[in-house]
């Protein structure tokens, strides 16, 4: 099947399944999730397709595709307005669970992560530990075939919804502190374990605080050896900041700013799409969006291949992450007062079922806010950039 064939395809099924719910959850994203129901829904849609999770072997689940298969496929859903699927699980757990789990571990986690049963929070920072990871003092302590797990999480994302979470707990405070941690996974419902829902100045729940007190969890949650978790971990945040693909993003916002362009302004405000100033800045980004494409593409093939991307990962996140808001900064400068005017509109009374039209500036501001986050979660720019001096400049 040639690509073009493929994308056809993948078009006309996201017309046929997307409904209008799950379609407009999709147009009202202003972070990295939309809302719970209709993100399950469309899971569920997907499962039922068999594409829910193209980047899976397929003996695992996965469709097949190549990898440019897989990348039309994202391109069409994220110009399609479908919600973004849950990370956790399909993207990141996932994965991990299939280098490094037991034949236990992927026969049953593996079957309920695509369907839809679990839904996996990530436990990784804590209230002392954040960008400095190493330093997490969550205890897990061996007690015959259990491990005992004291501390705190927080920043998980949709704790509230997850029914399961994986953590990075400390087993041992002998040597490096990286040599003391260890991957567990963990059953939200276990005694002793308790979440906050953290309330953001929008009044929603994204993310949590997650308490342990004397949870008990089988040794057998154990993922790798004990107190070799960081290489889990790290391998693990490969997948997160490698396999995100920002570019695809960039295009939806690219083309966001040429709706906009194309729909004439109040003449008080805004911007014409013939204003030269405001098109070089557009065609600046515009070229390094570009190029971080083909360095995303370059990223894929070596996960693709079995092969480790190392610092590329940690370049893709600096540079995707802050490209993004280059497009937020463009997509409000086009906007101008409107993009306040339209933030405002959605408090009014009767917005419910207003309808989103191709060029609404409705989530300009709240995406512009939002996205300024995204150089610190996922490892923030500051220690990508490190990563990058230690393992390509050798500094």
């Amino acid at each position: 099947m040639t690509d073009n064939v493929f994308r056809t395809e993948v078009r006309a099924f996201l017309a046929e399944a997307l409904t209008p719910e799950i379609k407009r959850a999709g147009e009202l994203m202003t972070s990295v999730f939309a809302d719970f129901d209709a993100t399950m829904d469309w899971h569920k849609t997907l499962y039922a397709k068999g594409w829910v999770a193209p980047d899976w072997p397929k003996e695992y689940g996965g469709t097949g595709w190549t990898l440019g298969q897989r990348y039309i496929f994202q391109e069409e859903c994220k110009l399609a307005n479908a919600p973004a699927l849950f990370a956790m699980g399909l993207q990141m757990l996932g994965p991990m669970l299939i280098r490094y789990g037991t034949a236990e571990q992927k026969n049953y986690y593996l079957p309920r992560m695509l369907s839809g049963k679990d839904v996996w929070c990530q436990g990784y920072s804590e209230p002392g530990a954040g960008s400095d990871l190493a330093s997490l003092m969550t205890a897990g302590v061996r007690d015959g075939d259990d491990y005992i797990i004291n501390g705190s999480k927080i920043w998980t994302s949709y704790a509230q919804h997850s029914n399961k979470i994986f953590c990075l707990v400390r087993t041992s405070k002998e040597g490096k502190p990286q040599a003391g941690i260890s991957f567990i996974l963990v059953d939200m419902d276990a005694k002793g374990l308790s979440v906050e829902p953290i309330v953001g100045l929008d009044g929603t729940v994204e993310q949590c605080q997650v308490y342990f007190d004397d949870v008990r969890v089988p040794a057998a949650n154990l993922v790798g050896a004990e107190n070799q978790g960081w290489d889990v971990a790290k391998s693990l945040l490969e997948f997160e900041r490698g396999g995100h693909n920002f570019t695809i993003d960039h295009k939806k916002q690219m083309a966001k700013i040429h709706r906009q362009a194309s729909t004439q302004l109040s003449s008080d405000g805004g911007l014409w799409k013939d204003n030269p100033v405001f098109e070089a800045k557009l065609a600046d980004v515009a070229v390094d969006a570009l190029a971080l494409e083909f360095t995303e593409l370059r990223v894929k093939g070596a996960f693709e291949a079995g092969g480790n991307p190392g610092a590329l990962s940690s370049l893709i996140k600096v540079m995707g992450t802050e490209i993004g808001q280059r497009f937020n900064e463009l997509s409000v400068e086009m906007m101008a007062e409107h993009a306040f005017v339209k933030q405002l509109d959605a408090l009014l009374p009767g917005f419910e079922g207003e309808p989103i039209g191709p060029s609404c500036g409705l989530t300009t501001m709240a995406e512009y806010i939002n996205n300024r986050a995204a150089t610190i979660y996922g490892g923030s720019a500051e220690i990508q950039r490190d990563i990058i001096a230690k393992r390509v400049l050798h500094l």
